[in-house]
């Protein structure tokens, strides 16, 4: 067998795994900070909105 691309080619795998974790992590804060903005109310600077 070939051990060598064995285990790099594992090695590959682990690394993307980190990295798809890593930008699940990212994107995940970016969905929850985009979902609080749109919940909250406007901002009241204007009277005549009232």
């Amino acid at each position: 067998m070939n051990y060598p691309i064995i285990i790099g080619v594992a090695v590959l795998v682990v690394i993307l795994i980190i990295y798809l974790i890593i930008r699940n992590q990212k994107d995940k804060k970016n969905f929850e900070e985009d979902v609080i903005q749109s919940e909250l109310p406007p901002e009241k600077d204007d009277k005549e909105n009232i």
